[in-house]
């Protein structure tokens, strides 16, 4: 029987999973020791305020000093700089949840599990760029990797007390383009792409779940976390976002977890599971519901998941290049220098070019991640 947590530390704070996390936190009575983001001065402070831990760590350090001014009348130590989110990560706790957003969150994540943590991971790059050397170190420290992914955290909700699962079906909402044609997606906006229909996301999410390479992430971090081939695992379009993932199992059986969307029930589940808690969340109203169905995704037109397979089929380097020619695209897009199908074409590329290399430590993870950014920027400028 896991033991229950009554102190968590909690990375990216300010960010849409952290600020749900230090909800749940608050309606259940846990204790807030160690908090840490990027830039959000405003933001950190009234979450200090409200939670006082014991430490703050803001990974800018101009933002840190502006912090420390702010917070000088309270016992709260801050510091700034990327020791600084390490310490965070480290920090007296229970769990650390995990949610810097893309490669940025993968030292954090080591450094928890290193200090012998269990993880709340809601940085799926993470395990997409590092799985073989986090889910290793995992193991060896004894400690659990908890998954904050509403599909993640739904397929490991049906594994419990089930064996001899078959296959794993990932729902994707579609994104707000579901249906189009490349030809009616070459001039769309940022606005347009950021227009998701279910979810409210940070910005380089919302853009991932439009050009579905967020499910073909979820794809590789799945293989990691249940330990299966990315044969087992088959990814169906449900524009109603109410069944969040299911397992079918030996016998036939197909096990599901459904809801009203709602970020803090996977939250809460990795915080508190097996226990389950009311905090207010909407209650699904079968009898509203018109119908809910299911689709293939189109890989002709959002390739990506198809691209995801492939590269996790390949190993090595090829999946960081595959996430950290994404980061680099939707930057680039969300700044207005790319159109939003050069994005998985430009992603597409650097996988193809960029040569398979062994990755055995961080420090090759963050080169090929180096490597895959800046090819990106060479094809832009081409």
């Amino acid at each position: 029987m896991n033991q229950p947590i009554s102190k968590i530390s909690v990375l990216g704070a300010t960010g849409s999973i952290g600020r749900q996390t230090l909800d749940v936190a608050e309606r259940q009575n846990l204790r807030v020791t160690a908090i840490a983001a990027g830039t959000n001065v405003k933001a950190m402070e009234e979450a200090v305020r409200r939670f006082r831990p014991a430490f703050a760590a803001m990974r800018d350090e101009t933002a840190a000093e502006q912090l420390k001014l702010a917070l000088a009348d309270t016992d709260t130590r801050v510091a700034g700089g990327e020791e600084a989110v390490l310490e965070a990560a480290r920090f007296d706790a229970d769990m650390t949840v995990a949610s810097i957003v893309g490669i940025a969150g993968l030292r954090p994540c080591m450094a928890a599990i290193e200090a012998g943590h269990d993880l709340a991971l809601a940085n799926k790059e993470a395990l997409v760029c590092g799985g073989a050397l986090v889910t290793r170190a995992a193991k060896e420290k004894g400690v659990r990797i908890l998954p904050v992914d509403s599909e993640h955290s739904a397929v490991y909700q049906c594994l419990q007390g089930h064996k001899n699962k078959r296959k794993i079906l990932l729902t994707a909402s579609g994104g707000p383009f579901f249906g189009k044609t490349r030809a009616e997606l070459a001039d769309v906006t940022v606005a347009d792409a950021l227009a998701h229909p279910n979810w409210s996301m940070g910005a380089k999410i919302t853009i991932d779940s439009a050009t579905m390479v967020n499910k073909g992430l979820e794809l590789i971090e799945a293989c990691w976390l249940f330990g299966v081939d990315e044969s087992a695992i088959e990814i169906l379009v449900h524009r109603q976002s109410i069944v969040h993932s299911m397992v079918e199992f030996a016998d036939g059986a197909v096990i599901a977890q459904l809801g009203v969307p709602d970020m803090r029930v996977p939250i809460a589940y990795a915080l508190l599971g097996p226990d389950r808690v009311d905090f207010g969340a909407a209650r699904l109203d079968f009898a509203s519901l018109a119908s809910l169905t299911f689709a293939q995704p189109d890989e002709a037109t959002f390739p990506a998941t198809r691209l995801a397979r492939e590269v996790h089929r390949a190993g090595g380097s090829k999946p960081i290049v595959f996430n950290g020619a994404n980061e680099a695209a939707v930057a680039a897009f969300l700044a207005g220098k790319i159109k939003f199908l050069a994005i998985t074409d430009l992603v597409a590329q650097a996988v193809a070019d960029l040569p398979a290399m062994p990755v055995d430590s961080i420090d090759a993870i963050l080169e090929a991640d180096r490597a895959a950014r800046e090819y990106v920027e060479k094809l832009q400028k081409a």
